[in-house]
């Protein structure tokens, strides 16, 4: 699992560990049941403090992706959702194949990406 985190960014460093789990149930690299990292380890392995963490694991609880059980740290939830992202891929193929109408090409699309997020 990748844990990219932009500390530059003005997105809550919590709120960026949340979405990498939820883009790893998303991509499949994460499955219903599995166990994260316990917080003091994860803080430690992407450079934040341990709350974050820890904000983060329960920002995910209340969403239903997580679920803790003493003595065994958090886990993903059987209520969590999971799915591929063949939607995703299909509106990506679409604008990819717009932008080629209009003589742009990938890092043109990167880049228009890049400035709507």
């Amino acid at each position: 699992m990748h844990w990219t985190l932009d500390h530059s960014s003005t997105q809550r460093l919590q709120d960026q560990v949340a979405a990498c789990v939820v883009r790893g149930l998303h991509t499949g690299e994460l499955s219903v049941g599995e166990q994260l990292p316990p917080a003091a380890e994860l803080a430690e392995a992407i450079s934040v403090d341990r709350n974050t963490v820890l904000a983060a694991y329960r920002q995910l609880r209340e969403a239903g992706i997580l679920e803790f059980r003493r003595g065994r740290g958090a886990r993903i939830a059987a209520t969590a959702e999971t799915g591929d992202l063949a939607p995703v891929r299909h509106a990506v193929q679409a604008a990819i194949d717009l932008a080629r109408r209009y003589g742009l090409d990938s890092s043109d699309v990167i880049t228009l990406v890049k400035e709507l997020s």
